[in-house]
């Protein structure tokens, strides 16, 4: 049976531009309450502006305040029926030519901020027996990409996190499901190519999937739903022959060949920018 999103408190981070902000609008439009925490409030307020929604500060890797940004919500609501931690970045460089600092920043916002709000949500969720914690990773969670390795380690650490999460949340009443879209056209996509196999998402696409599994939950959400079954066949081939076929479609150099394209600069420069919190002891 659906679930009934009416009258749900959710909150939305990273929620002020690309998946979170589609997903704030959908969600917004079904009824439920929404809360999106976003860095950068001038885009936040814009996309609740002509929504059901509010908009509140939050840097995700500012532990304490994240804390105190759903202790808010609750306040003001009285509950946390859906957390959903999608706030991320995608600097693009070979291994070698990444900054420390650039690192540090895609572990603090993309992986320890993940763990963080999803511990917080469970430790909300369990005692009501209810609720719901989504995590957006990537597809890069299942495979590897040049041009973006510290990116696909922290998604393959938030696909692992949540496997884990999902086991121990067994017969709790409170569920996890983690979301891996492919190349999704948003500013983080900018300068990116097609891939070969499959289409790009929409913001709104993964928002869609987000969607269905809140009302009819399950754990896995691919996006596009093809990117599943093709990870699944490319893992049954033997590692050279899977490794050749991502050379012939080009997937090799996907994220690598977009590493230093003019299209980028401007995501770059605010990637850098996004986490004051980050690399603070």
């Amino acid at each position: 049976m659906a679930e009934e999103l009416a009258g749900k408190v959710v909150v939305i981070t990273g929620g002020g531009q690309g998946i979170g902000a589609a997903t704030a609008s959908a969600l917004s439009r079904l009824g439920a309450k929404v809360v999106i925490g976003d860095l950068d409030q001038v885009r936040a307020k814009d996309t609740v502006a002509n929504l059901d929604a509010e908009a509140l500060p939050l840097d995700v890797t500012d532990i304490a305040g994240f804390t105190e940004f759903l202790d808010e919500v609750e306040r003001r609501h009285g509950r946390i029926d859906v957390l959903i931690n999608n706030a991320g970045i995608m600097p693009l460089a070979l291994l070698e030519e990444e900054s420390d600092a650039t690192t540090r920043r895609q572990l603090e916002i993309n992986l320890h901020a993940v763990i963080h709000g999803t511990r917080e949500a469970v430790k909300r969720m369990r005692p009501r027996r209810s609720g719901h914690i989504v995590n957006v990773a990537s597809f890069a969670g299942k495979a590897g990409f040049p041009g973006a390795a510290t990116y696909c380690a922290t998604k393959h650490a938030v696909v692992g996190l949540s496997e884990a999460v999902h086991l121990e949340l067994h017969g709790s009443g409170v569920r996890i499901s983690c979301v891996m879209p492919a190349i999704v056209r948003t500013e983080l996509a900018s300068g990116l190519g097609e891939a070969k196999l499959f289409k790009s998402s929409r913001p709104e696409d993964v928002a869609g999937a987000i969607v269905a599994t809140l009302r009819k939950p399950r754990f896995e959400v691919f996006v596009p739903r093809s990117v599943g079954t093709m990870g699944k066949l490319t893992r049954l081939l033997p590692r050279r022959a899977g490794e050749a076929l991502a050379r012939a479609l080009k997937a090799d150099q996907l994220l690598a060949s977009a590493a230093h394209s003019p299209a980028r600069a401007e995501y770059e420069a605010r990637a850098a920018e996004s986490a004051p919190g980050a690399g603070t002891e």
